[in-house]
């Protein structure tokens, strides 16, 4: 645990409380080996700070900040799966990203790229992972980006 401790201060970040659901949901389920992380949007102490549509009124960097906050409420609720213990996931098996955007906005990839690329780095060897990456006219809350994941742990 402490190494991934490190490379998030290396990163000059931390992981955030993780954020209650917004709905009738929990944020994860553990089953065996795997962990399924819910939905998890870009914010911050249950606010959310990206709201928007990519390629319209947020920026391509703008949605690359709001993946990289989902993918840190991702891995503050699979701390939390772990019993408080990230080093128990043996590998982050798959992401599966939203992004709310223009009919003509095709970077959804670059986008997800932001919360992949974070995972990896924080994760090490147990980074890499599958993806999907979609776009959508709409998204709860009129978040910008909305992110679940699938871990296996130990």
């Amino acid at each position: 645990m402490k190494e991934i401790e490190n490379r998030l201060a290396d990163l000059g970040l931390s992981l955030p409380q993780a954020t209650p659901p917004q709905g009738s949901y929990l944020p994860f389920v553990r089953t065996g080996k795997l962990v399924f992380i819910a939905g998890q949007g870009p914010r911050q102490d249950g606010v959310l700070i990206w709201k928007g549509v990519v390629g319209g009124d947020v920026t391509l960097a703008q949605g690359q900040a709001a993946a990289q906050l989902c993918a840190l409420n991702i891995l503050a609720n699979l701390q939390a799966a772990c019993g408080g213990d990230l080093g128990r996931v043996v590998r982050m098996v798959r992401l599966a990203g939203l992004v709310r955007c223009t009919a003509d906005f095709d970077r959804q990839a670059q986008v997800l790229n932001a919360a992949s690329d974070l995972i990896c780095r924080v994760l090490g060897a147990a980074g890499p992972h599958a993806r999907i990456a979609s776009g959508t006219h709409a998204l709860p809350s009129g978040m910008a980006v909305e992110i679940e994941a699938l871990a296996e742990v130990k």
